[in-house]
């Protein structure tokens, strides 16, 4: 900007700013009221001449545009970010797959996961597998298993010895009631609800609420 103050004007502008702009950050308006003031007490013996009037007055055109440009992106964002708000809850009823199918355990405690049966259990079992990919047990499915069903392992393999900590691989294969096999995994479930939180999607996978970037894929 190349409008120099005097020192009335720059006193002038420090005790305006200091009541309606605390932070100290100047504006168009603040630069058109310093422009005012700076004609008003200019020398009458050498007054500005016209082509430094336009200048300055052409920069104060280019600030309001500048922020002008600023406000209409701020309302775009806004826009935009309700647009996806709503898409979101275009996905409920749809299914989420949060890309693991892993728990991790601690050794020497119980371990509770959720799997999901899109359809009617009739027999079957899960199957807990180390991350080198060995069983380390199995849990039998009743008919009560179905749509997402909680699961508590105590932590011990198939001899009753106590896992060690780390990752664990849930899966299921089960016959449904109209005698076909199917698979399920863990990590994948029907999106139920959608829930904003400070402008955050979070969306309803079993008994949890789970962000959207945290989901890899919705179908």
């Amino acid at each position: 900007m190349a409008i120099t103050p005097t020192s009335s004007t720059t006193s002038l502008a420090s005790q305006t700013n200091a009541h309606e702009n605390p932070k100290g950050i100047l504006g168009k308006d603040d630069f058109m009221k310093l422009l005012l003031v700076e004609l008003q007490y200019q020398d009458p013996t050498a007054p500005m001449d016209t082509e430094k009037i336009l200048a300055q007055t052409s920069q104060l055109a280019t600030l309001e545009s500048a922020d002008n440009t600023n406000k209409s992106l701020e309302d775009l964002s806004k826009t935009l970010a309700s647009s996806q708000q709503f898409s979101t809850i275009a996905a409920i009823g749809k299914r989420a797959d949060l890309g693991s199918d892993a728990i991790v355990h601690d050794k020497d405690e119980k371990s509770t996961f959720e799997l999901y049966f899109p359809t009617d259990v009739k027999d079957g079992s899960v199957v807990i597998k180390d991350n080198s990919g060995e069983v380390v047990k199995r849990l039998e499915l009743g008919e009560n298993a179905s749509g997402v069903y909680q699961f508590s392992w105590d932590g011990k393999d198939t001899t009753g010895e106590s896992v060690k900590s780390g990752l664990y691989h849930i899966s299921a294969t089960y016959e449904d009631s109209a005698g076909k096999q199917q698979q399920t995994k863990l990590g994948i479930y029907p999106i139920e609800s959608v829930r904003f939180d400070q402008g955050k999607a979070l969306l309803k996978l079993g008994t949890n609420y789970v962000a959207l970037d945290k989901i890899k894929e919705i179908y």
